[in-house]
């Protein structure tokens, strides 16, 4: 079964399929993604962003929308980004099974070190929340959609039978966001070889779930 429009459209802005944006909109973006690694997102407006950016606050509702939008455009821009280097990290395994467990620790190793985006996780998980989870929308659909994508492409390079891969694309995504939001857990993740371990028991199954 194919992904939603929804998702299809998601997953296209994520990975880069779209013309790129306009050099005012990156402009903004440029700076709003300076003023949170700086100053974090409670503490700054889309006034501060405007300043840094050297634009006035009507282009940037303009151009991006209000706060939220900043943040959420931001995030998509930074996954965008990253998509790539899984992709390289996992294009030579030879199955589906190989390629999820290398996926899963390069995603959770490049989110944790990533400047933004596992500095807000770190030092502001509950405001983060909402633009990591299905009711924010574009972050979460992106991913879920992305991760899809690729399950779907692997069920027919392998010659598996095909099925819809969004349920099982969507424990996994939620799994990833739940350790990156909250790591104390009785599961040991703190190097790739725990990452790659846990992802081999626990995430590998669900490749055959339904």
């Amino acid at each position: 079964m194919a992904a939603s429009g929804t998702d299809e459209t998601l997953l296209a802005t994520a990975l880069g399929e779209t013309p790129p944006s306009d050099a005012l909109s990156e402009q903004i973006l440029d700076a709003a993604r300076e003023q949170f690694m700086t100053f974090g997102l409670r503490r700054s407006t889309v006034d501060d962003v405007a300043k840094r950016a050297k634009v006035s606050r009507v282009t940037v509702y303009r151009r991006i929308g209000n706060k939220d939008n900043l943040v959420s455009a931001c995030l998509l821009r930074e996954y965008r980004r990253f998509v790539s280097d899984v992709d390289e990290a996992v294009a030579a395994l030879p199955t589906m099974e190989d390629r999820l467990v290398a996926g899963f620790v390069a995603v959770l190793k490049h989110i944790r070190e990533h400047p933004l985006v596992g500095g807000l996780l770190r030092l502001e998980p509950e405001i983060m929340l909402p633009f990591l989870t299905l009711e924010s929308g574009p972050a979460f659909l992106a991913m879920r959609g992305y991760l899809a994508d690729r399950l779907r492409h692997a069920q027919r390079a392998e010659g598996r039978p095909e099925s819809d891969p969004t349920p099982v694309a969507e424990l996994m995504v939620r799994i990833t966001v739940s350790f990156l939001l909250n790591p104390v857990s009785c599961f040991e993740l703190d190097d790739d070889e725990q990452v790659r371990a846990f992802a081999r028991r626990y995430l590998v199954p669900l490749l055959n779930a339904g």
